[in-house]
């Protein structure tokens, strides 16, 4: 949004979160320049901007599997047909969205024009998730109690074939990592899926700056072939919830499925117990609507593919060459500071074209800091300093030297408020509700033909019953995202048929 009309529609993004959310979201990924829909069908592309960002995430997450003891590896694309046909329940959850792979060359028709040929013998699936080949060459590495636990990670892309796509959300193909692990023992796996829980958590809470809770999804929210499936759950800003990672405990359904066996202490073969667990790039998507404004994306500085950018403000060719050298030897100074064991990564914008319009472009991607110098701040060596999750009329003046010492504590300071305001702001909207009217009104619209942002969280008893989840789901698109790990047994009523209830469950609308 050029800066001159910033007075006239007051927000840098439009439509605003109030006034069409879905719409609002789709323009900050585009003001931010994170990534845009491509030729094909419900795919993306994503931009240098966005896939920094990936990167980041990657790297982060990365360096806390390794510390945890995993190892990545990599495995085919194609799945053979037959191996999704082994697990009866997995074949069962993934068919809908599998893209098949039924020929191996073109040649061209009558008309010129392109035409299959070659059929396979058995179709190939394009991964959906990656449980049954790795299963296969899990049963080739396991042979005896020693080779137990086997900690794999691996970093991949994987296609579902979604009707109903959102940029980063939602998309036919999208990035994650998968973990896989197989163990001699159920209690072993069971703290294996825990742990990586856990994992995702920290990573969750001190990277993303945002809050989840942890739980137990229920049998009907399951990961096909689980026994069972924990995760950890975000609120956006439109109330709905986003499940932003997810372990399962696979028992022996997998390794039966894949004959994974190995010969025990004793000499008695048994059946591995395994794990799997996983992430995307649809945390890029909870990134954004956890903390992005009417102005645009805001990046937590752990994430941020920038921390710092550097605005020089020239007014005459005269001082233009002593503002530029001023800027270049403060970006090298900063460049020489490391936060979080990882150096300060500093932008100089030295592009044609108004100051105003440069500045929103930042503010639009999201970069912590900002700062604007022109010849007043050389002649007092000092910096004119932004904070994006401050707004405009709350920039300061500040001495170059007490700037690059404390950049850390500013940096930190920003971190910190942006995970504060975020659950602060799910608090806020997570609500014990025990009377089923109320329950209703809380996710109904008053305006159905342009829903408002409404409801949230709903704390409320359940008693079980799978019926119950169907019926909710039905009348409100509305669906129980976990068991807090954390809730205590409460008797109750269940809030649809007042039948006895040992715990309350988090029910919310989701993505």
């Amino acid at each position: 949004m050029a800066a001159q009309n910033k007075s006239a529609v007051k927000t840098a993004i439009t439509p605003t979160r109030l006034e069409d959310y879905p719409e609002w979201y789709q323009q900050v990924i585009k003001a931010a320049d994170l990534a845009e829909n491509s030729p094909v069908r419900g795919c993306m592309v994503i931009k240098p901007w966005g896939y920094m960002l990936w990167e980041n995430i990657q790297r982060a997450l990365d360096e806390m599997f390794k510390e945890t003891g995993h190892k990545n590896a990599y495995f085919p694309l194609f799945i053979p047909k037959s191996f999704l046909e082994k697990e009866a329940e997995h074949v069962e959850g993934f068919a809908k969205e599998c893209a098949v792979v039924t020929h191996h060359r073109l040649e061209a028709g009558p008309d010129g024009k392109l035409i299959p040929a070659g059929e396979l013998e058995e179709p190939l699936i394009v991964r959906p998730t990656s449980e049954t080949i790795i299963g296969a060459m899990f049963a080739k590495w396991v042979q005896s109690y020693r080779d137990l636990p086997l900690l794999i990670n691996q970093w991949a892309n994987v296609v579902r074939w979604e009707m109903r796509t959102r940029l980063f959300l939602r998309t036919a193909e999208f990035l994650w990592q998968e973990g896989h692990t197989a163990h001699a023992s159920s209690e072993e796996a069971v703290d294996e899926t825990m742990k990586m829980l856990h994992v995702y958590a920290k990573f969750a809470e001190e990277y993303m700056a945002m809050p989840v809770i942890m739980g137990e999804k229920t049998a009907g929210e399951r990961f096909p072939g689980a026994v069972s499936t924990y995760c950890i759950e975000a609120m956006m800003q439109d109330h709905k919830a986003l499940q932003a990672g997810t372990s399962h405990f696979l028992g022996q359904n997998f390794s039966k499925a894949s004959d994974i066996k190995y010969l025990d202490s004793n000499g008695k073969e048994e059946y591995a117990w395994t794990t799997s667990w996983g992430v995307s790039t649809r945390l890029i998507g909870g990134l954004i609507m956890t903390h992005g404004d009417d102005d645009g994306i805001i990046v937590p500085p752990r994430l941020a593919p920038s921390h710092i950018v550097i605005l020089p403000i020239i007014h005459d060719n005269a001082s233009g060459a002593d503002v530029i050298e001023y800027c270049n030897n403060l970006a090298a100074e900063l460049r020489k500071v490391f936060y979080h064991d990882r150096k300060l990564v500093v932008e100089v914008d030295t592009r044609e074209g108004r100051g105003g319009d440069k500045v929103w472009s930042w503010i639009k991607k999201g970069i912590p800091i900002y700062l604007e110098i022109g010849p007043r701040d050389i002649a007092n060596n000092s910096v004119f300093v932004g904070r994006r999750d401050k707004s405009r009329k709350e920039r300061y003046g500040q001495s170059r030297t007490e700037f690059v010492a404390t950049i850390e504590t500013v940096l930190d300071d920003i971190q910190r408020l942006l995970f504060e305001n975020a659950k602060k702001f799910r608090d806020d909207n997570m609500k014990i509700i025990d009377n089923k009217d109320d329950f209703y009104a809380f996710f109904t619209p008053q305006n159905k033909d342009k829903p408002e942002i409404h409801g949230g969280f709903a704390v409320s008893h359940w008693n079980g019953s799978s019926e119950v989840e169907k019926i909710v789901k039905n009348d409100l698109n509305v669906t129980i995202r976990c068991i807090p790990l954390d809730s205590k047994p409460e008797n109750g009523k269940c809030i649809i048929t007042g039948e006895p209830s040992e715990r309350r469950v988090i029910w919310a609308k989701s993505y």
